[in-house]
């Protein structure tokens, strides 16, 4: 007896195509206002269509190295006990030892958060492809390191990696506007911010 339909196959797309992560967006994930779907955001078809934050909250933009931060999902299923479940991960690099980012690091390590990473690639009309991480289940900063590097040329900087689990793989957002986040479901109050 079947489960489930699949609703469509897929042909060979453009190979033009291409990687890496812009920009990674956090919200506290407390922030996003519960009585929305639980969480705050609406997922509708593998798509977020709302977001709503309480009064005063704000996504915080950090902008990442070309070439080295990476998103990925690890999905994890088991026959015997008929489970399937997401983990997804952002991998990201800041360069540079500041005391300013230590503290906004030790900040993230204690707060759960929803992880927006807006891609390099993009949709049909020129604008980035954005996904949401940890919408259901929030996303923690779970491993990390402060490196001086050895050599003169060496980078210096943090590597963090944020984990979370979930039951659904990472949505998209919804297009947007002329901004991301600018699109008219969306509320956030405190608006974007960036150092």
């Amino acid at each position: 007896m079947a489960c489930g339909v699949l609703s469509k196959g897929r042909g060979l797309d453009c190979n033009r195509i291409s990687g890496g992560v812009k920009y990674i967006y956090f919200g506290v994930y407390d922030q996003f206002d519960a009585p929305i779907d639980g969480t705050g955001i609406v997922v509708s078809s593998s798509e977020i269509t709302d977001i709503q934050m309480i009064a005063a909250a704000k996504l915080y933009r950090y902008t990442v190295p070309r070439g080295s931060t990476t998103i990925n999902e690890t999905i994890t299923g088991s026959t015997e006990n008929g489970t399937l479940f997401y983990t997804p991960t952002v991998s990201m690099i800041l360069n540079r030892l500041t005391k300013e980012d230590q503290n906004e690091i030790k900040l993230l390590g204690q707060t759960q958060v929803v992880c927006f990473a807006q891609l390099n690639a993009t949709l049909t009309n020129g604008h980035d492809v954005i996904v949401g991480m940890g919408v259901t289940n929030a996303m923690s900063l779970n491993a990390g390191t402060a490196d001086s590097g050895a050599g003169f040329g060496d980078r210096n900087g943090y590597t963090l990696t944020f984990d979370g689990l979930e039951s659904d793989p990472f949505p998209m957002v919804a297009d947007y506007l002329a901004q991301p986040f600018d699109n008219a479901g969306f509320d956030i109050p405190g608006g974007i911010q960036e150092s």
